[in-house]
């Protein structure tokens, strides 16, 4: 399965620390072979759609998050990446990543 980075998500990331860029990626990669990640990596994210997940990384200095959406076992699309800073997801990360995936489908 390829994987899309879009153009958006790819300017988030890459304001992240190296390290988590480099787990990232490393996950990409993983995914691309098809290999399932563990329930603590990624979370299905119901409360935006079908198909649609979030990584979760983290480092010392905060949690950080990539949302990303599955479509029809064709490509991984990267939507949405940030910092999380609270509990809960915050609604404009929520709408942001809704946009975005309206515009792919």
């Amino acid at each position: 399965m390829k994987s899309i980075i879009l153009e958006g998500c790819e300017k988030e990331i890459n304001k992240f620390p190296d390290h988590v860029i480099d787990d990232f990626l490393d996950i990409v990669e993983q995914m691309e072979n098809g290999l399932k990640l563990a329930p603590k990596i990624s979370k299905r994210m119901q409360g935006i759609g079908l198909g649609v997940f979030e990584l979760r990384l983290k480092d010392r200095n905060g949690i950080y998050r990539i949302i990303y959406f599955l479509k029809k076992a064709h490509a991984i699309y990267f939507i949405h990446g940030f910092k999380k800073k609270t509990q809960k997801t915050p609604k404009k990360n929520i709408d942001l990543a809704r946009k975005r995936i309206r515009r792919i489908k």
